[in-house]
């Protein structure tokens, strides 16, 4: 027979039970309510799978207590992994309910997010803003065909080929203003560059098609 969402309401409430809580369900909107002494009433939300809309239900009952958790079927492999994270960054408590012997894993208790902070990853995205010339992104595009700060600069060195030529990388870096020019030139990363000998590249169709569709 299918699950259904009251067929969780056991094994919850037996879990809290075990944890000293006096139990009921169904009050007010909220699906499990625990109460123990003076702490702060537990509550629980049942659904048998993750939803946009338990989430919601979560966060609004963070209202009413700072105890709050989601109670779903544990689920197959790792599909558990991203919601889990998600629940923790709303400050949400996550139980696992195992119908076949009504074993409740508790994964998270609902604790204030506070992310670690990366100072690689800020630094990262302030040089990249630095260096970005203009803004020629509209926020919210896809990522292909995104102008970064690397690919201005390597539409600075096709531009300087297209104007003088094969060149030396030392030639490129001082005229078209980008330093790092003999290695961007090395990895063409675009397919825009070509190797005429050492040291020495000039540029192909695909450059200069590209300096004709960005302006910076």
């Amino acid at each position: 027979m299918k699950p259904r969402e009251t067929d969780l309401y056991q094994p919850v409430k037996t879990y809290l039970e075990g944890q000293g809580y006096a139990v009921k369900g169904e009050i007010g909107a909220v699906d499990v309510v625990g109460v123990r002494g003076d702490d702060a009433p537990v509550l629980v939300e049942l659904k048998l799978a993750f939803s946009l809309a338990l989430l919601q239900q979560g966060v609004a009952r963070l209202a009413i207590s700072d105890v709050v958790y989601l109670a779903v079927l544990k689920p197959r492999g790792k599909a558990i992994k991203a919601n889990l994270a998600l629940c923790r960054r709303l400050g949400l408590g996550l139980m696992t309910v195992r119908l076949r012997d009504g074993f409740v894993e508790v994964l998270a208790d609902p604790v204030p997010y506070r992310p670690r902070k990366s100072k690689a990853r800020k630094g990262r995205l302030l040089r990249e803003f630095a260096r970005r010339v203009g803004d020629p992104n509209a926020g919210g595009a896809t990522r292909k065909g995104l102008v970064t700060s690397y690919r201005q600069d390597a539409l600075r060195c096709a531009t300087y080929l297209v104007e003088h030529g094969a060149s030396k990388g030392a030639d490129v870096a001082k005229g078209a203003g980008v330093p790092t020019a003999t290695r961007i030139m090395a990895d063409n990363h675009y397919g825009w560059f070509e190797r005429v000998s050492r040291g020495v590249y000039g540029v192909g169709d695909g450059g200069r098609e590209g300096t004709k569709q960005y302006d910076f």
